[in-house]
């Protein structure tokens, strides 16, 4: 979500939220993960999008928030939403062939993919040190994937390209600020996320059975309460703050895929996820530095 949604400062409190977002979205990828093993990635993507949109227009009546249903800017916030879209997908099916702690790792490439696109959609001026910690990062990504070694998995695309969509989503959102209010995303990624997966999913049914279902119920559920949880953390505290401890999401996954799957990551997926934090945590502090300097010569 959008740093312009920052109502008050109190760290702590948005820092708590973050962990517990990150938590839930751990949980939220696992249950996936249970799933894609009987289930096409589109299905488990069309289920989670049914509980999500279901909570989140449940929510809308309950709260009687109807200009959550109205935006500004609906072309881009419908935008936004098939970025959010496409990486679950994407993320999804490579959960049916990778550890989740690969694929977490590999899809934390997205602060580099916006720091790319930010200079032909935002226009924002990118210096050589930004680039250099974006050539580490996709350092770290190769040393993750490994191509041309025996360990390569042709599937580690899958989360590049859920990182390359997140990552759009989220340049859309920058491109948004201070269009429309927290719910207003929220509520087009759930509408337009479950009329996409709705018109694809007759082309890949696979009937789900009972425990498809309760664990479509766990997926879509543990993932509106992230999200929720994400823009509640935004409003606490900056995204400044905030940032180093996306990065907490690896620690989730790499124990729910020991616990649950019995995946150990092995020590280049480790290397690898050290190169890519190192270098996200550098991008941040650079994009800090960049707009406080900027705030200063105004």
């Amino acid at each position: 979500m959008d740093p312009s949604f920052t109502s008050h400062d109190r760290p702590l409190h948005g820092i708590a939220l973050m962990l517990a977002a990150l938590a839930f979205f751990s949980c939220s990828d696992a249950a996936s993960k249970l799933m894609s093993s009987a289930l096409p990635a589109i299905e488990v993507a069309w289920l989670r999008y049914c509980v999500f949109a279901f909570l989140m227009l449940g929510m809308v009546v309950f709260t009687g928030s109807r200009h959550a249903l109205r935006s500004r800017r609906p072309s881009l916030q419908c935008l936004r939403a098939l970025g959010v879209l496409g990486s679950s997908i994407f993320f999804i099916s490579g959960l049916t062939f990778l550890p989740m702690a690969e694929a977490t790792a590999i899809s934390f490439a997205s602060p580099m993919i916006v720091t790319a696109l930010s200079i032909p959609i935002l226009g924002e001026v990118v210096g050589w040190r930004r680039w250099m910690a974006v050539v580490v990062g996709l350092i770290g990504v190769l040393i993750v994937i490994r191509p041309g070694a025996g360990a390569f998995n042709p599937a580690a695309i899958f989360p590049v390209l859920a990182a390359s969509s997140w990552a759009i989503a989220l340049v859309v959102t920058r491109k948004m600020s201070n269009s429309d209010g927290p719910l207003v995303p929220l509520v087009y990624a759930a509408i337009v996320g479950l009329i996409v997966t709705s018109a694809l999913v007759p082309f890949t049914w696979v009937m789900p059975g009972w425990r498809e279902l309760g664990l479509g119920l766990v997926t879509g559920v543990a993932s509106t309460i992230a999200q929720w949880l994400v823009v509640l953390a935004f409003q606490q505290a900056r995204a400044s703050v905030l940032a180093p401890f996306a990065y907490s999401q690896l620690l989730w996954s790499g124990s729910l895929g020991y616990v649950i799957f019995g995946n150990v990551p092995d020590r280049w997926t480790l290397i690898g996820a050290i190169v890519i934090i190192g270098s996200g945590l550098y991008t941040a502090h650079r994009e800090r530095t960049v707009r406080a300097g900027s705030a200063r010569g105004r």
